[in-house]
This record gives structure tokens, C-alpha cells and sequence, in this order.
């Protein structure tokens, strides 16, 4: 099963003081699962920052992993109650992120479906914000 899909992804980081940040937007991808795993896969853009990177979500019951390919590349874990510390490679440099991730849920089927996440962010060992993000994916409609 490989089928196109239309991403609707909305963040929100809230660091200790100032209002949160969200980011919202639509992009097109690619739904498929294999091995027991479902993966969802679309490119990003400037609107995100992360232009030139490919993301995949693959997920695995009730945890999640976000893969980042290309300008960017990282790989971080979401699964609720446990820690995760990865690398994360940019332009302007690299360092060490981790996540513990408070609520993940996940709600998928042959059609569509959606991923809530909640996590705090460490970013060189330390606190650096409250994160979450949704995503709600649908089969495209064929022309």
C-alpha cells in the first residue's frame, strides 16, 4: 500500500516566557505501510524552516519516530514516558536534543488518520520548551 495523501501539520512551542509560537500548513506526501509499520513521508518548506529535508514518520503502535533527511538531519523518539537523546544536524551547526514526551497518541487506517504530541524539549541538556504537534493526513482525491 502506497497512497498520496494531503498533510495538514500543526505545531506549538511554548517556551517559559512570551507566547507560544505555532506554526500551521497543508503539503501533499506519501502514505504507506510495510512490515508492520506505517510511515508518512513529505517534503518541507520554507514556511517550516527546513527547506531542502525530506520527513518520514514511522510509526510502530503508540510510538512514534521522526526522521529528517537532507539540509537537516535527525532522528528523534516519541513513545509517552520514556526519554529519548539524539543528534540533530543543521547548517549552522549540530547539537544534542532530547524528548520526553508526556501524551502521544495515534489514530491510523487505510485512508488516513492522525498523530497528537506532546513533549518537552532538552536542547543541550537543558529545558528549552513545551512542544506539540498534530498532524492529519487524508487520501488525496484523484483528478
Amino acid at each position: 500500500m502506497d497512497k498520496d495523501v494531503i498533510i495538514s501539520i500543526k505545531g506549538e512551542q511554548s517556551a517559559e516566557k512570551g507566547a507560544p509560537d505555532v506554526i500551521e500548513f497543508m503539503t501533499e506526501g506519501s502514505f504507506s505501510f510495510e512490515d508492520g509499520k506505517y510511515y508518512i513521508t513529505y517534503e518541507e518548506t520554507e514556511m517550516t524552516g527546513l527547506n531542502g529535508t525530506i520527513t518520514t514518520l514511522k510509526v510502530e503502535g503508540e510510538k512514534v519516530t521522526l526522521i529528517r533527511h537532507g539540509v537537516n538531519n535527525s532522528q528523534m523518539v516519541f513513545e509517552k514516558g520514556r526519554k529519548y537523546t539524539g543528534h540533530y544536524e543543521t547548517p549552522h551547526g549540530d547539537f544534542t536534543v532530547g524528548v520526553m514526551p508526556s501524551d502521544v497518541r495515534v489514530l491510523l487506517g487505510e485512508n488516513g488518520g492522525e498523530i497528537n504530541v506532546r513533549y518537552a524539549l532538552e536542547i543541550a541538556g537543558r529545558h528549552s520548551s513545551r512542544n506539540d504537534f498534530n498532524i492529519k493526513f487524508k487520501e488525496a482525491k484523484k483528478a
